[in-house]
């Protein structure tokens, strides 16, 4: 059985392999028993029982379901980019079993009408758990405040710019003041849209070389200083979205000590490509924010291990196959990335850069905490889980992806990492 599957199975016991735990650590699994849709028993327990079906994970890493604080769903609107029911499977196959749905939908979801069309969505053909973010202005314009409250009785998790910029300081102080009113946290991807301007990629060596218009890193680091001052006087809960740049990770370090509630996150892809993916004008590899330099890439590094940055994304961004083979200005940024992540990431672990807990609990425990949710194998919870076996490959072809896009790091590569099983609520979502 391949793909993603429906289980209806009341029971199973998960044996043998290395448990990934709500502490951080690997450790040997004592036996993981799932019934109802819960973890039933973690122990000895777990074998106890008579099960409907069980499954050995010899070999393999036993881990909580990953979250992504970061997806694109392209529902509604924008069908031939994905959807709903492609890009969860997706999700699945890439060991993700929950996902916060960008608001940069069509139309945007600013509206509680919205937010339930894109529940409604997730229940009846989704296989992973979607929480939809709200648009903090309406129209994503970065004009008008949006019906926060509505959002956020509707099943809005937060509220946030997607890729797009807010006017000014005044409207984005009245969103971080209005958000906290309704006890709110806000996701901003920081970018000075007036310096950022109409670049496209990161304003170093590769750009002049190619003649490509840079974004310079003050784009990114100007408005992150702007988002932390605001957040500091509001109180609002602030989570920076897809930082790129290694001053940016200093500056949310030094925002912590200050007592600011911020948290933070980055793209799997700015922890291994930088500018150099460009060279061979590569429109795959044209992302917002761009890659940026070698020495960017160490300082987002450090930060993960270093726990400053709290979650690792997918920045997944699906599109159909005209969306990237224009010049490369002209393309649509972003890549189909959401079943490469872990992938790319047990790249890192391979080359010393990450280790396997720093990974994991970059991908589990740091984004459940932003959501302000526990995320572990613990007796009495869902039973959203991964298997995967880190010795195992699979190669991104037109076969293996299930995703509507196919514009996937390193297509045609093999790659380390191979998902044997995802359950959410207990249910097979991917096998």
């Amino acid at each position: 059985m391949s793909g993603s599957q429906q289980d209806n199975s009341t029971s199973l016991v998960i044996t043998g392999g290395t448990l990934f735990d709500a502490h951080g650590q690997l450790t040997d699994n004592p036996g993981l028993l799932v019934r109802d849709g819960k973890i039933a028993a973690v122990g000895s327990e777990a074998g106890q029982a008579g099960v409907a079906r069980s499954v050995d994970a010899s070999g393999c890493v036993i881990s909580p379901g990953f979250v992504d604080l970061c997806c694109n769903l392209r529902e509604p609107g924008n069908g031939q980019k994905g959807n709903i029911a492609s890009e969860t499977r997706a999700a699945a196959h890439g060991g993700f079993t929950t996902v916060c749905a960008s608001p940069e939908t069509s139309p945007v979801n600013d509206s509680s009408a919205v937010t339930h069309l894109i529940r409604e969505g997730a229940a009846t053909r989704g296989v992973v758990n979607v929480l939809p973010v709200g648009a903090i202005t309406r129209g994503l314009e970065g004009d008008l405040l949006s019906d926060m409250a509505g959002l956020k009785n509707a099943g809005c998790v937060a509220v946030g710019n997607g890729s797009c910029g807010v006017r000014n300081a005044r409207i984005l102080r009245r969103c971080m003041a209005y958000a906290q009113t309704f006890d709110l946290t806000v996701m901003f991807s920081p970018e000075n849209q007036a310096l950022a301007a109409d670049g496209y990629a990161h304003d170093g060596q590769v750009a002049t070389r190619l003649g490509l218009l840079g974004i310079p890193e003050v784009a990114e680091t100007a408005a992150v200083m702007e988002m932390l001052l605001l957040a500091e006087e509001t109180g609002v809960r602030l989570h920076l979205s897809q930082l790129s740049c290694g001053r940016s990770v200093e500056m949310l370090a030094e925002a912590r000590k200050r007592g600011i509630q911020v948290t933070a996150d980055v793209a799997m892809h700015q922890l291994v490509y930088t500018e150099d993916a460009l060279a061979g004008f590569d429109s795959r590899f044209h992302v917002r924010p761009p890659l940026r330099s070698e020495s960017d890439r160490q300082a987002l590094l450090a930060g993960v291990r270093e726990g400053v940055i709290d979650a690792i994304v997918s920045q997944h961004q699906p599109h159909d196959s005209a969306a990237k083979q224009a010049p490369l200005p002209a393309t649509e940024p972003g890549l189909s990335s959401i079943e490469s992540v872990l992938s790319l990431g047990l790249g890192l672990v391979a080359s010393g850069e990450l280790e396997m807990p720093d990974l994991l609990s970059a991908l589990t425990l740091g984004p459940s905490r932003v959501l302000g949710r526990e995320w572990a194998l613990a007796e009495g919870v869902a039973a959203d889980l991964c298997i995967f076996d880190p010795k195992g490959h699979w190669v991104p072809s037109p076969s293996t992806l299930v995703s509507a896009g196919h514009h996937a790091p390193r297509f045609g590569c093999e790659l380390p990492g191979l998902m044997k099983l995802t359950l959410v609520g207990g249910r097979t979502a991917w096998q």
